[in-house]
């Protein structure tokens, strides 16, 4: 049983190491949606190509049934202006159109959850240069995680790199967080806010961090579903996610195929994987 202190679970290297298994899953799974996304392709296909990966390789997914009401999928997809927890249905995909794509899947009882967004075909420029922007905002704010530090320092310097980059709306009204025997535990991680704040990062404290980053507005609506998110302004918005944990070598990307290594290391980060 993992350990709990101050409200967060705090794992042994061992439960770690289960999560990995959970978390390479998801990330396998979505490296196979992100090859099957093309014009004609339905985000129903995609649900149906995820769960059937999950369930062939030992998992279970983590949104089917999840909350009230219950998500009714296996993965997220949202499209264009829709943020998070898009309901895979008949839509097809068009070229110039963008896709996020969240997936969790659970491994003997432990979660590992992490997203990307996909451009469909040829896409504007300033469509393209967000998703590498979020992306990489997800990427800088794992990289200033240290055993020692906080929380927010992760939250700072994902703002920091966007902001930086140009004229973006970051949302604040959802976050990351822990995660481990359940997909959302303590803490939050926003996407925002001053760094040396927040529950200290420990070893064995595992983290989903995900920026929601739009071309305009930071405000959103939630849908009639409810549960699709999309932006008030109708601006295309992008998504990338992983859990990942630092242990005394480094940061461990428990949902990247390589544990994070190559984006770690050309960040100068120490890789703590095993």
């Amino acid at each position: 049983m993992a350990l709990r202190d101050r409200g967060l679970e705090i794992k042994t290297p061992d439960q770690i190491g289960l999560m990995r298994v959970a978390g390479r899953l998801v990330g396998e799974t979505l490296e196979l949606l992100r090859d099957a996304v093309r014009p004609g392709v339905t985000t129903l296909d995609l649900d149906t190509l995820a769960e059937t990966h999950i369930r062939d390789h030992g998992g279970v997914p983590s949104f089917k049934g999840y909350s009230q009401p219950p998500f009714p999928a296996t993965i997220c997809a949202s499209v264009n202006d829709e943020v998070v927890h898009g309901i895979p249905g008949a839509r097809a995909l068009v070229e110039g159109d963008v896709v996020s794509i969240d997936c969790g899947a659970i491994v003997e009882g432990w979660h590992g959850d992490a997203a990307i967004t996909v451009p469909v075909g040829e896409v504007a420029d300033d469509v393209r240069e967000l998703l590498r922007v979020t992306e990489e905002s997800l990427w800088r704010g794992m990289a200033a995680a240290r055993l020692g530090g906080r929380v927010t320092d992760i939250s700072h310097a994902i703002e920091t790199y966007v902001r930086a980059q140009g004229r973006y709306g970051i949302l604040e009204d959802y976050t990351g967080h822990g995660i481990g025997t359940e997909m959302h535990m303590a803490p939050n991680v926003p996407n925002y806010g001053r760094r040396g704040r927040g529950p200290s990062i420990v070893q064995g404290l595992a983290l989903a961090v995900e920026p929601m980053v739009t071309l305009g507005s930071k405000h959103t609506d939630l849908l009639e579903d409810e549960w699709t998110v999309a932006t008030v302004d109708g601006s295309f918005a992008a998504h990338f996610e992983h859990t990942f944990t630092v242990t005394e070598r480094g940061a461990w990307v428990l949902t990247a195929v390589d544990g994070g290594e190559a984006r770690l290391g050309a960040l100068g980060v120490p890789f703590g994987g095993r």
